[in-house]
């Protein structure tokens, strides 16, 4: 195994790791580029990593369930967990299985490094409590998350009829994008 200034950048979007790894080479860190769990786990074999950029949703595989994973084969790394639909209940799951952070995409790489540099930073207090819409999609985040994504066993776990739950999760991936 070698030891380098190395980061690990597991997303399955190859568009955003040749951008990102681009710019982390231009503030001088050598970045490599994996794209699912396998080749993660395989770099990690080869190499010690000092920083992990893992986005959430690996082509329909879960980079929650990758974390642990990834910690359990260099307990030192730095996981910092990117999203394009984040959630209250997926950042908490995160930092429970022991990423250091958890942004929401579109990020620059300056939130990106300072995302590690402000290891687990307290979100800023709102003024006003979250709405009836913003509790009951935390509520589904965290169900759906309990039960690996599966929908239909989410819909049962919540007394819900499966299509009314597809419906509220695909009206939300609207607003988010």
């Amino acid at each position: 195994m070698t030891t380098s200034d190395s980061w690990l950048l597991v997303d399955d979007d190859d568009a955003f790791l040749q951008i990102l790894q681009r710019a982390l080479n231009r503030q001088n860190l050598k970045a490599i580029c994996t794209h699912n769990h396998a080749e993660a786990l395989q770099a990690l074999d080869s190499q010690v990593f000092q920083k992990c950029i893992l986005d959430l949703n690996l082509a329909g595989e879960s980079g929650l369930q990758l974390l642990p994973e990834l910690l359990a084969k260099q307990p030192a790394l730095e996981i910092l967990v990117l999203t394009g639909y984040g959630s209250i209940a997926t950042a908490v799951e995160a930092m429970r299985r022991g990423a250091v952070n958890y942004l929401c995409k579109p990020v620059t790489i300056g939130q990106l490094l300072s995302g590690f540099e402000a290891l687990a930073v307290t979100p800023e207090l709102r003024e006003e409590p979250p709405s009836v819409e913003e509790m009951e999609w935390e509520h589904i985040q965290r169900v759906l998350n309990e039960h690996d994504g599966n929908v239909s066993a989410t819909a049962r776990a919540l007394h819900m009829h499966r299509r009314t739950l597809q419906r509220k999760l695909q009206k939300h991936s609207r607003w988010r994008n």
